[in-house]
């Protein structure tokens, strides 16, 4: 019989932060690809557009004018899914027939006035701007009375649905937890329940120690490809002390998760030298005045494109009907991303 090697053979790994299983079939990159392909922009963006409406002091849909802002820029989604009034719920619930009226606030975030200006591009200091920016959201949001979690997410690339290239996120902050952030909370309370330690500062000791799925590391946070990864460049942020959300960072770490967050940025980029598309978020401490030991700070990326800038992963059929699946090892992903240069390719 021969022997398991996990860069060759089909098999299924566990996912802690969500009690889910993901198939893995590395043999499968090997097969030619007569799919579809994307089309690459090749328009060099301007510093300014004047029909963008991210753009500082142009006009949004709504008339509302932008300031003439010099780094961040935050507003109130003009197109929201979240609406902050409260209505009354009298209609009839049974077991299969559930719903409820949810609340929230949507904002946007300009990361700079410069149009063409994306992250992997950016200063660190600018992008300590935008970290600080988060953390201000987090608080001020987080402390309404009806919003219990605050996610602050990024999405990049009209692949992934982004429908103005201004660099921008998004924060949606609500009154219930979000499935999947409800999924990760029932996982890291189990565990600490069990253990009284977080479950991501043992993995992160763990996966440090092994050096398979390591990308980079600062003092303060590690970039991984977690053992569980769906997506074929999935990468994961986690911080090396053990605490929940951004109020909890020192200056010093917050600069540090400035720095991973630009590396990473950075050898996408580099990957297939584009720019290149992804959806991050950050997962933290819910904010519903309730004590949470168990969180552990941490932020996903999730990239589509798996053999070139033109080559996306599909979650279809299988991943539809079945579970996640992936065409290439974790291991494999972070010896190639852990290998491309933290210089972006535009200033070699």
């Amino acid at each position: 019989m021969e022997a398991f090697n996990n860069n060759e053979h089909p098999h299924r790994r566990y996912n802690p932060l969500t009690d889910e299983w993901i198939l893995v079939s590395p043999h499968r990159s090997k097969r030619p690809w007569q799919g579809q392909n994307e089309s690459v922009s090749e328009n060099t963006l301007p510093e300014y557009d004047p029909e963008c409406y991210l753009c500082a002091e142009n006009k949004r849909s709504n008339g509302i004018q932008n300031e003439n802002y010099s780094d961040t820029y935050v507003f109130e989604n003009d197109f929201a899914a979240l609406l902050q009034e409260e209505v009354r719920d009298e209609m009839p619930q049974s077991d299969l027939f559930q719903f409820k009226p949810e609340r929230g606030i949507n904002k946007v975030i300009c990361f700079s006035p410069k149009h063409n200006l994306t992250l992997p591009e950016m200063e660190v200091e600018a992008i300590k701007k935008i970290i600080d920016t988060w953390k201000t959201e987090y608080i001020e949001l987080g402390s309404k009375d009806f919003i219990n979690y605050v996610q602050i997410f990024e999405n990049k690339g009209s692949v992934m649905g982004c429908s103005n290239p201004h660099p921008h996120g998004q924060i949606w902050a609500q009154s219930s937890l979000p499935t999947q952030v409800e999924k990760t909370q029932k996982s890291l309370k189990k565990y600490y329940e069990k253990h009284k330690r977080s479950l991501l500062k043992d993995y992160v000791e763990q996966e440090l120690q092994k050096k398979e799925r390591i990308v980079s590391e600062n003092q303060h946070f590690v970039i991984l490809v977690p053992f569980w990864a769906t997506w074929p460049y999935e990468t994961l942020i986690v911080s090396k002390r053990h605490f929940g959300n951004l109020t909890q960072m020192t200056e010093e770490e917050m600069l540090a998760f400035a720095e991973i967050i630009k590396t990473i940025t950075v050898k996408y980029d580099n990957l297939f030298k584009t720019s290149f598309p992804y959806s991050s978020g950050i997962h933290q401490t819910p904010t519903d005045n309730e004590e949470h030991p168990e969180w552990h700070f941490h932020m996903h990326f999730y990239p589509p494109l798996l053999r070139s800038a033109t080559v996306k992963k599909f979650m279809v059929g299988y991943e539809m009907m079945g579970e996640a699946q992936r065409d290439i090892s974790p291991e494999k992903s972070a010896e190639i991303l852990r290998g491309l240069p933290d210089v972006h390719y535009k200033k070699d």
